[in-house]
């Protein structure tokens, strides 16, 4: 155990956080979390805390909406504590894990700045594509706020390069990916039919920002060239596509079916009942549904603009890798995934599952601890 005392700033916990966050409460002496929120309009999941010591903050939150130069809109929420210094106060942390570049870390650079034992290891959950347009102002912000920082988490190379082109040290970024739980997500065995080998599955919100029309235009259009194939697309998620999506015309060798959002527990059985994930993301800082559907032993169909892809799909062996904004970059994806015989699928469920228990929560863990120690054992 790592007799440090460790408060964790974050807006709230998602369940595929918890099994991380459980990892670090055994090995540090005492981990407390600080939420902003208990969770946000757009999630589909409910709170849960478990057995984790967590305090939630009173916070003022703000909407907007966010244009990316990819085209699409995005609804964010900024959510700004109003306890934090004062609960920093009276915990005494010596290491401060904050999440973004947001109100809760210029907080925790306060706080940093009034106690200069106490370490601030600044979580980045960021990627170059998630990051484009942000603005000078914002590019300023983060450069004074890494000035603070004692070390930085990022989810991948993506994020390291981001951080490193902000002037911060690469020897004190550390990567710290999304993790996933491989006990509760290997219920899903590789053991599937020659139908649900071939049954595309796509998991997440329904909006721009996930590619899913570009896809499906392309997807159309294979078809129409490959009219001797027949292809089924289970769509889970909700979101402000759902109406256009439910009328949609498709061509009748596509079977197209909505099933809006599902409990989480139900996922490992979602992702059992199908052989590939479609995640065609315009931006994303990870894509935790790659992780998830790989640990289930389903090759992905993803964008190189999602982290998770770049981290984890390797063309033909555990997946196949598209642009979002290029057509003809997504219809070869399919045609190379459509092409491959029943026996290389199996093998590449089998290598997608591998890979993905590569980012199980003890690793995960290893790093975030590795990045403490250096705080504490080097002159940062």
């Amino acid at each position: 155990m790592v007799d440090l005392r460790v408060a964790l700033l974050t807006n709230f916990i998602p369940p595929y956080r918890l099994p991380l966050y459980e990892e670090l409460s055994r090995r540090l002496r005492r981990l407390m979390i600080f939420l902003s929120v208990e969770t946000e309009p757009n999630r589909a999941w409910s709170p849960d805390r478990r057995d984790l010591s967590v305090t939630v903050q009173k916070s003022l939150t703000i909407s907007r909406t966010w244009r990316h130069p990819r085209g699409f809109a995005e609804r964010t929420y900024t959510h700004i504590p109003l306890r934090t210094i004062r609960l920093l106060k009276a915990f005494r942390p010596d290491v401060i894990l904050t999440a973004e570049f947001g109100a809760r870390t210029i907080l925790a650079t306060v706080y940093r700045s009034m106690s200069p034992k106490t370490k601030l290891i600044t979580w980045a959950t960021v990627s170059e594509d998630t990051e484009i347009g942000r603005g000078h102002c914002r590019y300023w912000l983060r450069r004074a706020i890494l000035r603070y920082s004692d070390a930085v988490l990022v989810n991948g190379a993506s994020g390291g390069r981001y951080i490193a082109g902000l002037g911060f040290r690469r020897d004190k970024i550390f990567v710290a990916p999304y993790s996933v739980d491989e006990q509760f997500f290997k219920q899903a065995t590789l053991d599937r039919t020659n139908l649900t080998l071939r049954r595309l599955l796509y998991v997440g919100r329904l909006e721009a920002r996930k590619g899913l029309l570009p896809f499906l235009a392309a997807l159309d259009d294979w078809l129409r060239s490959n009219p001797h194939q027949r292809i089924e697309l289970w769509v889970i998620g909700d979101g402000p596509l759902r109406a256009e999506l439910t009328a949609r015309v498709v061509p009748e060798t596509l079977t197209l079916r909505l099933f809006g959002n599902l409990d989480y527990e139900r996922l490992p059985d979602a992702y059992q009942r199908c052989g590939m994930l479609a995640f065609p993301s315009l931006a994303d800082e990870w894509g935790m549904v790659v992780s998830e559907a790989m640990a289930c032993g389903l090759p992905v169909l993803g964008s190189v603009y999602s982290q998770a892809v770049q981290e984890m799909v390797v063309d033909d062996v555990t997946g196949w890798r598209f642009r979002t904004d290029c057509h003809s970059s997504i219809v070869q994806s399919i045609t190379r995934a459509f092409s491959v015989d029943e026996g290389r699928l199996l093998d590449m469920a089998s290598a997608a599952r591998a890979r993905a228990l590569d980012f199980r929560p003890s690793v995960v863990a290893d790093n975030i601890i590795k990045a403490i120690w250096h705080c504490h054992t080097v002159s940062c």
